[in-house]
């Protein structure tokens, strides 16, 4: 069966090269359309069924298509073709997607695919771009993270520098900040939006209850069925697993792969 994919962009000559291209060496993927505006695929995504993979120009003639994505979240990987230079490279392959330099060549084209590929057989939920990231270094910005957390001591507010944290629990709508001299205090945060303000170099979600900062994991142990059970300093009042859909992504994150 046909993955069905879909081409965002604005230059005929573009297009009809990288759809030539993959009718030519990728038969698997089916074309259902070429968009050529932010406009058009703000139009298109709600009118039809959800391609399997997007191939994205950045540049379009009504302003950058990270405007799509924003507006309406991806719901497949995304491989952006663009003219920018090493810098912007390397900030899509650090977020977990590819990107093409115009004009298409072949071999860069299957390297993109088999990553696809690769992605769809190990997780049913591939990576998908965090726009928010892109669009930072897009400008030639760089992206900021949190230097520390404000956390009530008593009456007190003390400032907890972030370099000091060595993971976040979340229990029953409640947030505990530990710190590595083995300190606890509660924060007001939900951790899907502190998990947006760490570096993610630096920080991990390891599962729904935990983040973890990378020096302050001590042992990772092989659990059944493809879990890891992993042993944080100081020690987790809980016990903390990552389960087998994302123990690939955090064995990989853990040996410095990007």
């Amino acid at each position: 069966m046909k993955r069905r994919t879909l081409i965002i962009e604005d230059e005929a000559p573009a297009y009809r090269r990288l759809s030539g291209l993959l009718a030519q060496h990728h038969p698997g993927l089916e074309v259902v359309d070429v968009l050529d505006s932010i406009e058009a695929a703000l139009d298109w995504f709600p009118a039809n069924p959800a391609p399997e993979l997007i191939f994205s120009d950045i540049q379009l003639s009504d302003g950058l298509s990270f405007e799509i994505y924003r507006q309406l979240p991806p719901p497949c990987p995304i491989v952006f073709t663009t003219a920018y230079d090493a810098y912007m490279l390397e900030a899509f392959r650090t977020n977990g997607i590819d990107y093409l330099l115009k004009p298409v060549e072949e071999e860069d084209l299957a390297r993109s695919i088999a990553k696809f590929e690769a992605l769809v057989q190990r997780s049913t939920a591939p990576a998908l771009p965090d726009i928010e990231r892109l669009l930072a270094a897009v400008n030639g910005t760089k992206t900021s993270y949190r230097e520390r957390f404000l956390v009530k001591l008593g009456t007190k507010l003390l400032p907890v520098p972030t370099r000091d944290i060595a993971y976040f629990l979340s229990s029953e709508g409640t947030t505990e900040l530990h710190t590595r001299d083995g300190k606890r205090h509660l924060l007001d945060q939900p951790l899907d939006e502190i998990e947006q303000q760490l570096d993610p170099t630096v920080f991990h979600r390891l599962n729904r209850q935990c983040i973890a900062c990378v020096q302050c994991i001590a042992v990772v142990h092989q659990h059944f069925n493809g879990k890891l059970k992993v042993e944080l300093k100081p020690a987790a009042p809980t016990e903390v697993m990552v389960s087998r859909e994302k123990a690939r992504g955090f064995k990989e994150w853990l040996d410095g792969v990007r």
